[in-house]
């Protein structure tokens, strides 16, 4: 794996230079603290950042089971070597939910002491980020748990956390303070 900038590349909007939009926009973020390091270099690119965050606020508010979601995103985080992602969503995944044992057990992947649709989430997002796609079995154990509109809603959940991990690790967004990165398990 690439190594990861250790300072960043763009660094976080001061409130000093922010513009009353752009100040606006931050103070609208329901999620992890308008002052969290992502969202104050995201805003760098403000119109951006302004049609992101509805559809990244729709997917945590989606038709997904919270816990459900928060194993797709941690698994994405960790199969991206996003460790601000990672950190983010541990703590949005014990509201959801999980427990640290579970969250300790995400990077080991689908196999190993899961419930079996948990085992299925972590396969979904092992597919899809090594080949784009879910596989038949795959799909047919989701179908048996979700809807219609779950299923169109999982990929693109997904594949937006991808893109934010990819954009994090790009940009060299910093865990923000108190926040805890990976287990010691990554190499």
């Amino acid at each position: 794996m690439v190594s990861r900038p250790a300072s960043p590349r763009i660094v976080p909007l001061p409130v000093a230079e922010r513009t009353p939009s752009a100040q606006a926009l931050l103070d609208g973020v329901k999620v992890a603290g308008s002052d969290a390091n992502i969202f104050t270099t995201f805003v760098r690119a403000e119109g951006l950042t302004r049609r992101w965050l509805p559809f990244g606020g729709k997917l945590l508010s989606g038709k997904i089971p919270a816990r459900d979601r928060e194993l797709l995103i941690l698994r994405t985080g960790w199969n991206c070597g996003s460790e601000y992602e990672w950190a983010q969503h541990v703590v949005i995944g014990r509201s959801a939910g999980l427990t640290d044992e579970e969250i300790l057990r995400i990077p080991e992947g689908p196999g190993g002491d899961w419930r079996p649709f948990d085992s299925t989430l972590l396969r979904v997002a092992d597919e899809l980020h090594k080949d784009y796609c879910i596989t038949d079995v795959t799909w047919a154990a989701l179908s048996d748990v979700y809807d219609t509109q779950q299923l169109i809603e999982l990929p693109m959940l997904v594949g937006h956390y991808h893109m934010v991990a990819m954009t994090l690790n790009a940009l060299g967004v910093q865990l923000d303070s108190g926040l805890t990165g990976f287990p010691r398990t990554r190499s």
